[in-house]
């Protein structure tokens, strides 16, 4: 148990998918897990450990932002001993030829400011996927018949930007699509050696300003789960 899991040892398991929202993680649990069970509910952060196709999985919510799953990450990895953090959320489009529900397989995550910016100080550091993780992902969502686009993203640190030409600049630099945890994903678990990844569904566009309705998004996050988890546990 930590500040922030209540879960007892043995709960968790080594591999952890990890949606922002702590009721994706239930419903996400509910429908892919057997004999899944609530691990955790500390601050509402709802997590559930059970098994896909016989192997032992997590689906742990992470909240919204870097900070906050900046916690979960080390508690998970630090005290429970999860080696494979897969994080499955939405994201925006940031280039034309990208189009709702679309897949994205995040190789690197771009960002202005992290938790972890004051171990590095002079240092931009630059967080990059698990590349076993990030080959198994885009074979699987390959095999489904998904539209899937590999490339870097922006992990930004605020929701309500007030930085257009950031934007600008990140699209001309081919930057794919824009979310908010991805680089401190991946910057916690190379500093404790563990394996990490994004698998990112397209919910909104910022070029044409399309969105997806909310019974759509369900849809796209339920492909999006089954990619991360033929990642993280179909060739094991």
């Amino acid at each position: 148990m930590t500040i922030h899991i209540g879960a007892a040892p043995g709960d968790i398991a080594e591999t952890v998918l990890m949606p922002g929202d702590p009721y994706r993680a239930k419903w996400a649990a509910e429908r892919y897990l057997q004999d899944c069970r609530l691990v955790n509910e500390v601050r509402g952060m709802l997590g559930y450990t059970g098994t896909w196709r016989g192997k032992p999985v997590t689906i742990h919510g992470s909240g919204m932002g870097m900070p906050s799953l900046s916690i979960y990450a080390n508690e998970l990895i630090r005290d429970y001993g999860a080696r494979t953090l897969v994080r499955i959320g939405s994201c925006g489009a940031m280039q034309d030829h990208i189009e709702l529900r679309d897949v994205i397989v995040a190789m690197t995550a771009s960002a202005v400011s992290t938790p972890s910016r004051g171990i590095f100080r002079e240092m931009n550091f630059a967080p990059c996927a698990d590349w076993g993780l990030l080959r198994a992902a885009v074979a699987a969502a390959e095999a489904r018949g998904a539209r899937v686009h590999v490339g870097g993203i922006h992990s930004s640190d605020v929701f309500y930007d007030e930085r257009p030409d950031l934007g600008e600049q990140l699209s001309r630099h081919g930057v794919l699509a824009v979310e908010m945890e991805a680089a401190e994903l991946y910057t916690v678990a190379a500093r404790h050696g563990a394996r990490a990844l994004a698998v990112l569904t397209v919910s909104d566009h910022l070029i044409t300003h399309a969105a997806l309705p909310s019974e759509d998004r369900e849809r796209g996050f339920g492909e999006m789960v089954e990619i991360a988890l033929e990642a993280a546990l179909g060739t094991e």
